[in-house]
């Protein structure tokens, strides 16, 4: 009974190695090999160019949150999918999906961590942090586009008609007028 009582102090837990070192894509499977789910092409066959991108159609960005409150706000990548990988400080990440679900899907990050942001839906994140947070994104495009959200709506030029703004958000007209007139262009 004793040697069961302390068994569990006895035990430890890792990722699984994986089966083998690679996985290279194909689209035949009767000349592949079948390892963890997936059609792999037989890693003997591998050679070089099975790891060679002559353009990549990527981006990378690094980005400095200020200490509590560093905001990257609500944007969208209409052409990539973006992967976040925490370096410092603690981030609360987020993003909303697709109409008619709009659900919010957040994480409190920290070193280390990583998260992924689904092409084309609108997040956000936020340094939760008292210190300053660091960042690095990496993009499946290098021509991905941003869509900052209160930009878009209500930093447009010319200004969308503050009636269209009105119906839209269910606003007063006088609230409307006033977050376009935060944003940057002149509405002289």
């Amino acid at each position: 009974f004793a040697i069961l009582a302390f068994s569990p102090l006895l035990t430890s837990a890792s990722d699984p190695s994986p089966l083998q070192d690679f996985c290279v894509a194909i689209n035949d499977t009767k000349n592949g090999v079948f390892v963890n789910g997936k059609f792999c092409k037989d890693p003997k066959l591998a050679n070089a160019e099975d790891f060679l991108l002559k353009a990549l159609g990527i981006s990378l960005v690094r980005i400095d949150y200020a200490p509590y409150g560093g905001l990257n706000p609500p944007h969208t990548h209409p052409r990539a999918t973006e992967i976040l990988v925490v370096l410092e400080g603690t981030l609360y990440v987020g993003f909303v999906t697709s109409n008619t679900d709009n659900r919010l899907i957040t994480k409190v990050l920290n070193p280390g961590d990583v998260f992924v942001f689904p092409v084309g839906l609108i997040h956000f994140q936020f340094n939760i942090g008292n210190t300053k947070a660091v960042a690095f994104a990496g993009l499946s495009s290098q021509n991905l586009g941003v869509i900052t959200i209160a930009n878009a709506v209500f930093g447009s030029n010319p200004p969308i008609n503050p009636d269209v703004l009105t119906k839209a958000f269910q606003l007063d007209k006088n609230i409307v007028t006033y977050l376009q007139s935060k944003f940057w262009w002149d509405n002289n």
